[in-house]
């Protein structure tokens, strides 16, 4: 685990994580744009709307009165669009905000398949470990979790931090984040593969597994 969350914590050089940052490299001696990149990130991970069912990226880059903020990503609920452009706002150095972050569609189709997707996944044995209650089925198991899909899971969403992000569209499935090895990365897109109402599956994670030396 400790592993996973050093690697959440160099989100400005790297894009494996809850956000990626996009600085170009003639910027990358920019402490000031550095240091803006570093808040917008803590602003937007610790927005109490973000959670397992949301991916944002953001770009950051020099403006013409100061740097400009390009958000990306899908949100499952239009108040986290609407948040993560307002805390980028308030970052010092920060001009403009172009939000393009897409509002996911509201469907109980889709609710569905994201509580079954989550269950695949946190559930498994092999990936429970990634579940933040170390295994033990948030909500009390699938039933405590239908409970709460019928108030809409996006709107309550399974608290904690998750490394594996599901985004639900139509039925398609993306996943986003970061494991420990190339097998957890296969065994949580074959997990999703198995849930009825997947259309497909996008499998985006990274792994933090080093390749083997021939």
């Amino acid at each position: 685990m400790h592993k996973r969350r050093k690697a959440m914590a160099v989100l400005a050089a790297i894009a494996i994580s809850f956000l990626a940052v996009s600085i170009r490299a003639q910027q990358a001696q920019d402490e000031p744009l550095l240091r803006a990149a570093n808040r917008i990130r803590k602003e937007i991970v610790t927005l109490p709307e973000y959670g397992v069912f949301d991916w944002i990226t953001f770009a950051i880059a020099p403006g013409q009165d100061g740097y400009v903020v390009t958000l990306k990503g899908y949100a499952s609920r239009p108040v986290l669009k609407s948040g993560a452009g307002q805390v980028a706002k308030k970052v010092e150095g920060v001009s403009e905000v172009r939000n393009e972050i897409e509002v996911l569609p509201l469907s109980r189709v889709d609710e569905d398949v994201r509580l079954r997707v989550y269950a695949a996944i946190y559930f498994h044995a092999t990936l429970s470990r990634y579940n933040p209650g170390r295994g033990t089925p948030i909500f009390g198991g699938m039933g405590g979790l239908r409970r709460t899909a019928q108030l809409g899971i996006s709107n309550n969403p399974p608290v904690g931090y998750h490394p594996i992000s599901i985004i639900v569209k139509n039925g398609n499935v993306i996943l986003e984040g970061v494991v420990d090895t190339d097998m957890d990365k296969q065994i949580a897109e074959m997990q999703a593969n198995t849930v009825a109402g997947v259309f497909s599956v996008q499998n985006h994670l990274v792994s933090l597994q080093k390749p083997k030396k021939k």
